[in-house]
C-alpha cells in the first residue's frame, strides 16, 4: 500500500505509535475508495454519454469535474479526520488517578479549549457514521456545554455541516 493521504518523512512515520499507524492505513484505505468510487462513477457517466452518443460534450467534462472535485472534498475531510486523530491519539496516552482520559468517562481539565474541542470532536465522529444521529447526540449533551465553553457552539456548526 502506498501511504500518501499525508505527508510525512520516514523519520515522523517512525515516531508513530502502532495505532497512530493503524490510523494512517485505514485513512490511506478511505482515500483510496473514495478515488476508486470516483473513477468508476466518471466511467459510467462516460458509457452513458457514449451511448447517447454526446461523449464529447462540455456537459461530460463538466460532470467529470464535478466528480473530481466532490473526491477531492471527500478526500481532504479524511486527511483533515486523520490529523486530528493523530493529535489526539498522543493527548489520549496520558490519564489521572480514575484512568486514562477519555470522553466522556473521564475527561481531561488540564487541557486547552482547542484541544477539548479535539476530544469532544473525535469522541462524536467515531461514536457513528450517521451525521443526523451524531448531530442529535451531540445536542443532548450537557457535560459537552461545559466542557467546551465557547468552543461547544462551534463543533454544533462543523457537526451540523455533515448533515
Amino acid at each position: 500500500m502506498v501511504i500518501d493521504i499525508i505527508d510525512l518523512t520516514s523519520d515522523e512515520y517512525s515516531n508513530l505509535s502502532a495505532v497512530q499507524l493503524a490510523m494512517v492505513r485505514a485513512a490511506q484505505a478511505k482515500k483510496d475508495k473514495i478515488l476508486a468510487d470516483a473513477e468508476e462513477r466518471k466511467g459510467e457517466l462516460f458509457r452513458l454519454t457514449l451511448s447517447n452518443r454526446t461523449a464529447r460534450s462540455t456537459a461530460l467534462r463538466d460532470a467529470q469535474a464535478q466528480i473530481d472535485e466532490r473526491a477531492l472534498a471527500e478526500i481532504e475531510t479524511v486527511r483533515s479526520d486523520l490529523k486530528y486523530q493523530i493529535a489526539y491519539e498522543g493527548i489520549a496516552q496520558e490519564g489521572n488517578e480514575y484512568g486514562p482520559y477519555r470522553y466522556p468517562e473521564n475527561p481531561n481539565y488540564n487541557l486547552t479549549y482547542s484541544q477539548r474541542f479535539l476530544v469532544v470532536r473525535n469522541y462524536y465522529m467515531s461514536a457513528t457514521s450517521d451525521p443526523n444521529a451524531r448531530l442529535q447526540a451531540y445536542s443532548m449533551d450537557t457535560l459537552a456545554r461545559e466542557y467546551l465553553g465557547e468552543f461547544y457552539q462551534t463543533l454544533y456548526e462543523l457537526l451540523a455541516s455533515y448533515c
